[in-house]
């Protein structure tokens, strides 16, 4: 009878123990999720990036020509509308001469250049001198974009040289052209050089006056480590980041490349997969636990 109490009673006791010690780690564990520091993670990935410089201006046709008339008269024809295809020396309107002297012949006013028609100025009986504007005939097959390079940046353009080109007009879509000519000369009032990118358009989507955004591209790498800029931490030979393992941060010095908008390469430091903390390393210190709220 004895024994048999003994035997209840380590029982009893081996039970306390075991339930002590599984509420003890129990209230270690919220312990430890509660110190755990909260925080937002970005995953590494491979992309390409891009140095590029960031312009603004409208497209103009390649080529273009206002038709002005040789004679004076009175339009007593037109041949050609707004929208039309001309070839070069094609007739878009007839003058009826009103010089004395002269008997009555149709003088032609012929298009200097082939394209289209953009637009007419002129209508059937209005009287003209060979200062008045009849049509303007656009060539529409290419396009171009001037715009103004800063002297700065004039060494790192060269003839032939992409840019890419997006448009209102087309959102989502991008269009490339390539530099086909460069100024040798500066405006020395605004420090500029003009250059001008040519922009195929065989199906004339592209109109003369759209408002377009020209990138041109200083220099691409392709299937980099890529990085948001919120994740990087110190400046200048001393950037890192901090990076999260088994629930854990860890700094990491990291080697930044180019940049293109909110995005870093990273060169030396990470690699593809790797999760690094965009949000809440103000807190960390090597080694602390943390929290994975959000994986951007």
């Amino acid at each position: 009878m004895h024994r048999k109490t003994n035997l209840s009673l380590y029982s009893l006791i081996w039970f306390l123990v075991i339930f002590l010690f599984a509420g003890c780690q129990d209230k270690s564990r919220l312990v430890s999720e509660k110190e755990a520091v909260p925080v937002k993670v970005y995953k590494v990935e491979l992309q390409s990036i891009k140095n590029t410089l960031d312009y603004v201006d409208d497209i103009k046709a390649q080529d273009e020509a206002v038709i002005y008339p040789k004679v004076n008269g009175k339009i007593i024809e037109k041949t050609k509308e707004e929208g039309d295809r001309v070839e070069r020396g094609d007739v878009v309107a007839y003058i009826d001469r009103d010089e004395v002297g002269f008997k009555f012949e149709k003088a032609p006013v012929e298009s200097p250049l082939t394209g289209i028609i953009g637009r007419t100025y002129v209508d059937k009986g209005t009287s003209v001198t060979p200062q008045t504007p009849i049509a303007l005939v656009v060539d529409m097959d290419k396009v171009k974009i001037d715009i103004d390079i800063t002297e700065e940046n004039i060494p790192k353009i060269a003839i032939a040289q992409e840019a890419e080109v997006t448009l209102q007009a087309y959102p989502g879509e991008e269009f490339v052209g390539k530099v086909s000519k460069i100024s040798p000369v500066l405006d020395l009032e605004t420090r500029t050089a003009p250059i001008e990118i040519i922009i195929p358009n065989a199906d004339h989507r592209l109109k003369s006056g759209m408002f377009a955004r020209v990138q041109l591209i200083m220099e691409e790498h392709k299937n980099v480590p890529v990085i948001i800029k919120e994740a990087v931490m110190g400046r200048g030979d001393d950037t890192y980041v901090y990076v999260v393992k088994d629930n854990a941060a860890y700094q990491r010095n990291v080697k930044l490349g180019i940049r293109q908008g909110a995005y870093y390469e990273v060169s030396e430091g990470l690699q593809e997969g790797d999760l690094v903390v965009v949000m809440g390393q103000q807190k960390l210190y090597n080694g602390v636990a943390v929290m994975v709220e959000e994986e951007r």
